[in-house]
């Protein structure tokens, strides 16, 4: 019998939504109501939406997974918006900055110690597209805006930490140094590094600063953290390093569903990051070359898809 956990995963890397929607249709049927919202488990392990209509209801958007989660989901606010009565959105403090520019939405920040109480209609962010059936080609990038526009120079932006929470994401500095090579790169971590960068001492940790870090990059090379979620709702060209096995947002090929300015590095095998940079490595020298030509735009993103 097939798992539906990794049915659904193999449906969402193949870009099979409506497959993925399917089995996540059966799985929301076989849930016990009682357990909605369970206060006894930790935030990111509850569900939240029970399958109640939100057509001209009053909505409450909880975002309770990391950073990086609430960032790729907020493209799917603005059309929530459009169908409801209202909608609040109880979303990490740290990112209000940002988000809040969605001026269309009434926005409270999240304190774990006191939630706010339910709404006529309670959502989890990530549960936001399946309850609309929206494939994320339908709310494309960009969607996030620093708060000044920033030409973009000739900088390449540098995240090779992901969370404490899966140390696997993580590239050694001492591999990551050699994209510096020829490169005048900015840290985009909030933490000194050794890297051979501009900003040893590492970025502001204010979100919208860091996105307007992002903004005045020519290229952003990160590993699948929250950096990776920012650059790519930005519609900042953006290389994302991953794991053999990386998580389910991530499709098989080069390209990305979720950001078309994206790029996928993947492990040949697990562990394997040496054989990541040298290709990172390889495509930035020939990017160094062609890069003036496109502004814009990831000139390897635009190849890909000409293949395509």
């Amino acid at each position: 019998m097939t798992d539906p956990g990794q049915a659904w995963i193999a449906a969402m890397r193949e870009d099979r939504f409506a497959d993925a929607w399917t089995i996540s249709d059966g799985v929301l049927r076989a849930r016990d109501p009682a357990t909605r919202d369970d206060p006894t488990k930790p935030f990111h392990l509850r569900w939240v939406w029970d399958g109640r209509p939100f057509d001209d209801r009053h909505v409450l958007v909880r975002c309770y997974h990391g950073l990086g989660d609430t960032i790729q989901f907020a493209r799917y606010l603005p059309p929530l918006a459009r169908r409801a009565a209202s909608v609040t959105v109880e979303v990490q403090p740290t990112l209000l900055p940002l988000l809040s520019r969605m001026d269309v939405l009434r926005w409270m920040p999240f304190d774990p110690a006191h939630p706010l109480p339910r709404s006529e209609c309670d959502i989890e962010i990530m549960e936001l597209a399946f309850a609309m059936r929206l494939p994320p080609s339908e709310v494309p990038p960009p969607y996030l805006y620093p708060l000044e526009p920033a030409s973009p120079g000739k900088l390449v932006g540098l995240c090779h930490i992901a969370g404490g929470w899966e140390k696997g994401r993580c590239v050694p500095s001492e591999l990551f140094a050699s994209i510096c090579h020829g490169n005048d790169c900015l840290s985009l971590m909030p933490d000194a590094c050794a890297l051979p960068v501009l900003n040893p001492r590492g970025c502001s940790p204010e979100i919208m600063e860091t996105a307007m870090l992002i903004a005045s990059t020519r290229l952003v090379i990160t590993v699948d953290t929250m950096v990776a979620h920012l650059a790519g709702a930005l519609g900042h060209p953006t290389w994302v390093l991953l794991k053999a096995d990386p998580d389910w947002r991530w499709s098989l090929g080069r390209s990305s569903s979720w950001y078309p300015t994206m790029r996928l590095y993947r492990q040949p095998r697990p562990g394997d990051w040496a054989s990541v940079i040298a290709d990172v490595e390889r495509d930035l020298a020939a990017w160094r070359e062609v890069g003036s030509t496109a502004p814009d735009r990831d000139p390897f993103i635009e190849r890909d898809e000409a293949r395509n």
